[in-house]
């Protein structure tokens, strides 16, 4: 569980940096994001004895979980504050325990309710800003990267231990995966001449975010992941959220209504506790 904690701060701050460097493009700033921490992973890459399937894979797996993610998550920022960004994460393990039972064929009864409670609690939380022009476009983008996270974490817990591999051997495969994808988008639209206009400031927190929040932040909660039962899993995915919202107020100063917050957030803690008694595992 500390590896999970530890992630959950790591994370706290990067939705403030990440709103820093948005505007540089969701495809661009997923490219370094994920090219930097499969730089930092490369060197521990071990593929001895897997199949070019399993291979290819673990590659589509970084693809969804990190690539696609990143890609969705960071378009959010156009629309929404770091605050929000972070909020609308809270879905997240309900998408995992949804995408589990799913492939599993379990009831999902419960995890309905849940989704309906934190919807509520959502709304309280963001409360006038609802009819904000472009909130629904970045909650719906949120959404998607939250089911894409979900995805990656269900097939990578399903399929490591098969590899017989440690999780430092694997999340070089993963970050080049993302990296491609992310690559191939960017591609067609960086305009090469602006990069030399990127600000030292810009460029430390691109660095930061590919080395640490996602190259180390990622390696520890998918190693984290493998090591708890679900429900302490459903619970360190969300434990982010306070943090990275104090941390939006606090240090990046953006304008917060805790009165509002604090009612929401206990709604939405009432459908984490409703989720954890769903039973449901992937």
């Amino acid at each position: 569980m500390s590896q999970l904690f530890a992630v959950s701060v790591l994370w706290a701050l990067s939705f403030g940096l990440t709103a820093q460097v948005s505007s540089l493009g969701a495809p661009f700033v997923t490219a370094i994001r994920t090219l930097v921490a499969a730089l930092v992973f490369l060197p521990f890459l071990n593929l001895k004895g897997m199949a070019p399937r399993r291979v290819a894979v673990f590659a589509a797996i970084g693809a969804l979980q990190f690539g696609l993610m990143y890609l969705l998550y960071i378009a959010s920022f156009h629309w929404l504050q770091a605050s929000e960004v972070a909020l609308f994460t809270i879905f997240t393990p309900l998408f995992v325990t949804l995408v589990g039972d799913l492939l599993e064929g379990r009831s999902t009864g419960k995890v309905w309710l849940a989704v309906a409670v934190a919807v509520l609690g959502t709304g309280i939380c963001v409360g006038s800003g609802l009819g904000r022009p472009g909130l629904l476009w970045g909650f719906l983008l949120m959404q998607g990267a939250n089911l894409c996270f979900a995805l990656g974490q269900v097939l990578y817990r399903r399929e490591a231990p098969a590899t017989g591999k440690r999780d430092g051997e694997l999340m070089g495969l993963l970050y080049l995966g993302a990296a491609a994808v992310a690559a191939a988008l960017a591609a067609p639209w960086i305009q090469w001449h602006q990069l030399a206009k990127l600000s030292l400031r810009q460029g430390v927190v691109l660095v930061y975010l590919g080395a640490v929040a996602s190259g180390l932040g990622f390696f520890l909660f998918n190693a984290g992941a493998r090591r708890v039962e679900i429900g302490i899993l459903a619970i360190f995915n969300n434990v982010k959220i306070p943090l990275a919202i104090l941390a939006a107020g606090l240090v990046f100063r953006e304008a917060i209504d805790w009165p509002r917050l604090l009612l929401g957030g206990v709604v939405l803690a009432f459908s984490l506790a409703l989720h954890g008694s769903s039973g449901g595992r992937p």
